[in-house]
């Protein structure tokens, strides 16, 4: 037995085993001590087969091989370092019903068009690149020694969390009972972030003889990831060569079929100990290169072999070609240790940066350490000058074919509030699209830029026209494309990130140029009314993706969709500022580049006080007409279908359409309470004309959140945040089910095509800027924490202008401290608290009792009473 969770009624893992078959063990996870041993004396039961234990809260450990739940095993286990990522796969394992070997380059895509029912189809995709993990293992002419096989003893995966590392160790005895344990360490370099790097150590129990390795870099590869994609033409790739460089390394370089990208792969294969080698083997085929070793065991003599594999395309930097910049690396590469050792120090750095303690449960804690790493592990390498999105599935799978969605407003807070170069990096990439987000605007009448609702190469519209229902095996309109609101989202980040560094040169060079132009889009999309002298805007869709339009207008968009104007609204207000804020410094090449008019401003002040926002029964309407929708029978539904998360596709396999129902996917308006501050929302609505009781907020929240199906990850991330201040057992009940999101795979099976990065972002994100209340504005650093009850304490480190500070939080009492450092003072605002701190300074702040904290605000005006002030 060993302990899993510190405090004073520590869990403990039992694990009970018959014989030396490891594969008997029963596994009985996180229980209180007591209880675990009276479970293991009665015979206990398995509970560590098919789902993750949780050892300490920093190792994904997965004990027993599990064919139905392999593929969501992969995505969970992939490695990268934001360059690239390799899903954590079986070494040596193809693409077939259980597995789903995938290495993915950040930014590397490919278009094809495929004949589908009667018409031409283009589609955009992440490629799947050339499989460098391919290494199988035979005792003489026997079978390939692989998970799942009869001759499997035991298995064991354990992902570090600490160290980016993936170890497994498996021992299989074959018909004439050789006994075999082989152990594979394998990582993604975060220090060179072109190398990865598999171990496999060898051990011919009580056994003696010849084992053959097949070492090689597969391009034998598709994307075949999602099951709804499969219709479509998925051969990206064409060979180009496969050769050897030496007699360890070999290159293997094909190039996409449309952008005409290379990727070469060069994989330098070593045995330690070289007196064991019998023979070594070229492998140069089409579609392989490798080499095929004859390796001779001791019996319990164990061999190393360790394979370091350089990855370089035509989009990188500094290189002549892919080829020989691949090559090149692999001739300087140093080999597993140092690299290990390399790679430890440089986890442990960004753990010190990135890093959120929790006093709670392990389970909790392995979910945010989990969501954090993978995460990580998509951007670290996003500010190389590497002009790369953000797709909404990691580089974990092929999931929504890698395209760039609003997602990134739920990742970006965490990377700002710590390494906000990357945050700066990934906007560049909205920057350096800005012209075919013009060239879009321009096509639809428009004016400004219009961002994509799906971004892939080069920031055209990637959104599919139709979408497939699995449900009756139907094409279904798909108008989300009309979700203009997701350029709002791109502008509200720029600012979010300019309040948090005071990167004054981003805003003149990039950052205020995407403002003014999203500004101009609303200002083109706003119709005046002049029968009150309120704006409208019309065609349009929120995030709530459930209504394309009215009943007897389908697709044709909605009006006033409440989210979409307050977003709007606070956007040209912020443009505004920029521009105020840029007037005294040298900005002509900026102005000249945008042709700005003098009285362009004063246009966007007034429209930001004048668009409409609609209302009904005390609460914010979701759009114009929202209230006039018939009621839909939730718990017919439920009972007649259980998981009713895409009513989208139920309804249209029934006739039906979602259109006529009051109900929601997700968050639509709550949007405006996950992105505001109550107080700032406030601000808002009266600049608008508005007021908001202070009921209005929590009628609000539960009104939508009894009509919304919970059919994304990010809808019970952004309903327990906007819960939190008004009902936190709810809220932090609904935060534990957001972290379960992938690792239980509770969104039906989709984990497999690639982890949720909005929702694992998120969770960490709502540790810290919402249960640690923890804001950005006015240049101040305000801090509101609101513990949930479950949640004693949590510390956790910011960067905010130039200044690291570290937050310590309990229940009754705030900590503040300043690192020594040669940034300036920093303003912070502590529960209504000014103060000025400066670097080295400590601040400790008591906090209001969590009874007074926990209580709802008190009534005001009647919810009821009209809302628009003259």
């Amino acid at each position: 037995m060993r302990p899993v969770s510190a405090g004073p009624n520590p869990a403990v893992e039992v694990v009970m085993r018959t014989g030396d078959n490891d594969a008997t063990a029963q596994r009985i996870p996180g229980q209180p001590a007591e209880a675990a041993i009276d479970q293991a004396q009665s015979g206990g039961s398995w509970c560590g087969g098919a789902q993750p234990t949780p050892p300490g809260g920093w190792n994904l450990v997965h004990d027993r091989f599990d064919h139905a739940q392999e593929a969501t095993r992969e995505a969970l286990c992939t490695l990268g370092n934001g360059y690239w990522a390799t899903r954590g796969a079986v070494p040596g394992s193809t693409a077939d019903a259980v597995h789903y070997p995938g290495t993915y380059l950040a930014g590397i895509y490919n278009r094809l068009t495929t004949a589908l029912d009667g018409h031409t189809v283009e589609t955009e995709h992440l490629v799947n690149a050339p499989d460098w993990t391919f290494l199988t293992v035979r005792v003489g002419d026997g079978p390939v020694l692989c998970p799942g096989s009869p001759e499997m003893l035991s298995y064991r995966q354990d992902l570090d969390l600490r160290t980016g590392v993936l170890t497994r160790t498996h021992r299989y005895r074959d018909a004439v009972g050789r006994t075999t344990r082989v152990t594979s360490r394998q990582f993604q370099s975060l220090t060179e972030t072109h190398l990865a790097a598999l171990e496999l150590i060898l051990e011919a129990e009580d056994w003696s003889g010849e084992m053959t390795v097949e070492s090689a870099v597969n391009g034998a590869v598709a994307n075949r990831n999602v099951a709804a994609d499969r219709a479509l033409a998925h051969e990206h790739l064409v060979p180009v060569r496969s050769v050897e460089l030496d007699g360890e390394a070999v290159l293997y370089e094909a190039v996409t079929n449309q952008s005409r990208i290379s990727i070469a792969t060069a994989a330098r294969t070593r045995v330690g100990a070289a007196d064991t080698v019998v023979d070594r083997r070229l492998i140069a085929e089409q579609a392989r290169a490798g080499h095929t070793i004859t390796l001779s065991l001791g019996r319990g003599i164990p061999v190393t072999l360790e394979k370091i594999v350089a990855v370089a395309t035509s989009r990188d930097r500094a290189a002549s070609t892919a080829a020989l910049d691949a090559g090149n690396r692999i001739g300087r590469a140093p080999g597993f240790g140092e690299l290990l050792g390399a790679q430890e120090n440089a986890w442990a750095a960004l753990w010190e940066r990135f890093g959120i303690d929790l006093e709670t449960g392990v389970r909790q804690s392995l979910a945010l350490n989990l969501h954090i790493f993978h995460v990580l592990q998509t951007v670290a390498a996003a500010d190389t000058d590497l002009d790369a999105g953000l797709p909404a599935r990691g580089l974990h799978g092929e999931g929504y074919r890698g395209h760039i969605f609003w997602d990134e407003l739920f990742v970006y807070p965490m990377l700002t509030l710590r390494r906000p170069e990357l945050t700066r990096s990934f906007l560049l990439y909205r920057y350096r699209r800005l012209d075919a987000a013009r060239a879009a605007a321009r096509d639809d009448g428009l004016n400004g830029a219009m961002f994509p609702w799906q971004s892939g190469s080069d920031g055209r519209e990637e959104t599919p026209a139709e979408l497939f229902n699995v449900r009756n095996g139907v094409w279904m309109a798909d108008n989300s494309r009309r979700q203009r609101h997701v350029g709002l989202a791109v502008a509200y980040s720029v600012w979010q990130y300019y309040q948090a560094t005071a990167d004054t040169g981003f805003l003149a060079e990039y950052g205020a140029e995407i403002l003014v132009e999203v500004a101009r889009l609303f200002t083109s999309l706003a119709v005046h009314n002049p029968a009150d002298d309120h704006f409208d805007i019309s065609g349009v869709m929120g995030p709530d993706e459930y209504h394309d339009g009215y009943p007897d207008a389908p697709g044709q968009g909605l009006r006033n969709n409440a989210y979409t104007n307050v977003l709007a609204a606070w956007v040209l207000a912020r443009a505004e500022d920029a521009v105020g804020l840029l007037a005294c410094r040298d900005c002509d090449p900026l102005w000249r580049r945008l042709h700005l008019k003098p009285e362009e401003p004063a246009h966007w002040d007034r429209i930001s006080r004048r668009l409409r926002v609609p209302f009904h029964d005390g609460v914010i309407s979701q759009f114009e007409g929202y209230e006039a929708l018939e009621e839909f029978d939730w718990d017919t539904y439920r009972a007649r279908y259980g998981n009713i998360g895409r009513l989208d596709l139920i309804l249209q396999a029934e006739g039906d359409t979602t259109n006529r129902y009051r109900l929601s996917k997700q968050a639509d308006v709550l949007m405006l309470f996950y992105l505001f501050s109550a107080e700032e929302l406030r601000t808002v609505f009266e600049r608008l004309g508005y007021t908001l009781p202070p009921e209005l907020i929590p009628h609000t929240v539960q009104y939508y959140l009894a009509r919304t199906s919970h059919g994304s990850t990010l809808s019970r991330l952004t309903h327990g945040w906007v819960l939190a201040r008004s009902d936190r057992t709810r809220s932090w009940s609904l935060f534990e089910q957001a972290l379960e999101a992938d690792l239980a795979d509770t969104q039906g099976g989709t984990t497999r095509e690639g982890v949720h990065l909005g929702a694992m972002a998120g969770t960490a994100d709502m540790v810290i800027r919402c249960y640690g209340g923890v804001e950005t504005r006015q240049d101040v650093l305000w801090l509101h924490p609101v513990l949930p009850a479950e949640l004693t304490e949590a510390s956790f480190r910011l960067s905010y202008r130039g200044q690291p500070i570290s937050i310590g939080l309990t229940q009754d009492r705030a900590r503040v401290r300043l690192y020594p450092c040669s940034a300036g003072p920093v303003r912070l605002c502590v529960e209504g608290i000014e103060k000025t701190l400066v670097p080295g300074e400590v601040w400790e702040v008591d906090l209001p009792s969590a009874a007074a904290a926990h209580a709802l605000p008190e009534p005001g005006a009647d919810p009821t009473a009209p809302m628009l002030r003259d």
